[in-house]
């Protein structure tokens, strides 16, 4: 598996370019992400949807080598040949791939060996974007965007699937130790609702920059006055639910919804237990007591769901939410802001009726996830990156604590099954006017 590499370092020209700046960033901070994990945290997949922290590592790097460097550079050799069956994750065009729910089943190639894996493929990528005298076709060039965005993504998931590890294991192992948002005395400020007028109004990305190409085209939607909540649903809030016997009233349930409650056992947002008479929760810093104050979250759609009706209210739609989003400034509690969980709001900022509309918890709309008018997937294997899910999914919006800020955008649409809810997911309430 180990490849000898002799060559001398590559190191950054100065004035280095802004997408050679950005792929050394983003790569990068995929194993910062990595840093505080043992050798015995990298190959551990707790359930099938979720993957080992090694195969997020290779995956990403498998992502550049197949569709961004054997696509542009005939002269390439794969680090190894058969990494495209281990790392492929779900394009069949790209060929045949190792089995979702087995990953954690590969104790080969170590830990060790996907980190050469990456620094090779980092190598070769460098040349392709430090070689001053080479311009850049605008379809590689695009590639490579949309492959610091896949990763990014991978990101995100990999914090997630790291804590759904952590959190089944009995020793709540912590992940890094996080600080804890202290109430300076103030209160959490009480919900209002905000109107929209509705009317027409745009929905899609403009396609001034990057964006899926399930966000494209841009379109007019009529939307009827509505009113969305000024803030997203607490843990406090959510605790009323709990206590009112919301997990025992199917009539607040959907039917599928009720059927997954009973069979899944749920009686509280994943990671709650309850213990000696207070509620509990697993975050990556650990073991700690439930924040009131604080965004609920792992939050499936049927739960929120569920919750809406309880409170006399419902889900937004996803284009009511974009439609309310636009006039709201595009700062949160993101990745970069390194809570790694909601963090509570204590007050709303003056001026701005609608809060945490970005970061801590993606927001469940009543959205299913499906093609805007005029949809065009990509070409080739990338074709099936967004396209071929657009079925028994539900739309998400807004971003989390975990989603890097740079990946995000008003009109960025993230999917999940309505029974998902290892991300961090949580509800904002909408009504009609």
């Amino acid at each position: 598996m180990i490849v000898n590499r002799t060559d001398a370092p590559l190191t950054a020209p100065e004035g280095i370019g802004i997408l050679a700046s950005h792929y050394e960033e983003v790569r990068s901070l995929t194993e910062q992400l990595c840093a505080p994990l043992t050798i015995e945290d990298f190959g551990v997949q707790s359930m099938p949807e979720a993957s080992p922290a090694k195969w997020h590592l290779a995956h990403t790097t498998w992502f550049f080598e197949t569709f961004v460097l054997a696509d542009s550079d005939p002269s390439y050799r794969c680090f190894h040949p058969q990494l495209g069956y281990l790392f492929n994750s779900y394009y069949n065009a790209a060929g045949p791939y190792w089995p979702r729910e087995q990953r954690g089943l590969l104790a080969r190639p170590t830990v060790a060996e996907v980190y050469q894996y990456r620094e090779y493929v980092d190598r070769a990528m460098r040349r392709l974007l430090y070689d001053e005298e080479q311009t850049l076709a605008p379809a590689c060039r695009e590639r490579i965007v949309l492959g610091l965005n896949h990763e990014q993504q991978h990101q995100e998931l990999l914090l997630t699937d790291l804590k759904h590890a952590f959190g089944i294991n009995p020793l709540r192992p912590i992940y890094r130790e996080l600080s804890r948002q202290q109430n300076d005395g103030t209160a959490l400020p009480p919900v209002s609702w905000i109107d929209s007028p509705g009317g027409v109004r745009w929905i899609g990305h403009d396609g001034l920059t990057f964006a899926y190409d399930n966000e494209k085209p841009r379109h007019r939607v009529f939307l009827a006055p509505f009113q969305l909540a000024s803030r997203l649903v607490s843990c406090g809030e959510f605790r009323a639910f709990i206590d009112d016997g919301g997990y025992e009233r199917p009539e607040l349930w959907l039917s599928e919804g009720w059927a997954t409650r009973c069979t899944q056992t749920w009686q509280a947002p994943l990671y709650w237990e309850w213990r000696d008479g207070t509620w509990f929760d697993m975050t990556l810093g650990g073991w700690q007591p439930v924040q009131d104050a604080a965004p609920v979250c792992h939050i499936s759609f049927f739960e929120a769901d569920a919750y809406a009706r309880w409170a006399g209210a419902r889900l937004p739609t996803e284009m009511e939410w974009e439609a309310a989003a636009g006039d709201c400034p595009l700062r949160g509690a993101f990745l970069d802001v390194e809570t790694l969980h909601p963090r509570p709001l204590w007050e709303a900022f003056p001026g701005e009726p609608l809060s945490q509309m970005f970061g801590d918890v993606w927001q469940w709309t009543g959205s299913s996830y499906s093609a805007y008018p005029g949809y065009c997937s990509l070409e080739g294997a990338l074709g099936e990156y967004n396209g071929k899910f657009m079925c028994n999914q539900m739309v998400l919006r807004g971003g989390s604590c975990a989603t890097p800020r740079s990946h995000f955008r008003r009109t960025y649409r993230n999917f999940f099954p309505p029974h998902a809810r290892w991300q961090f997911t949580g509800i904002r309430l909408a009504k009609d006017s």
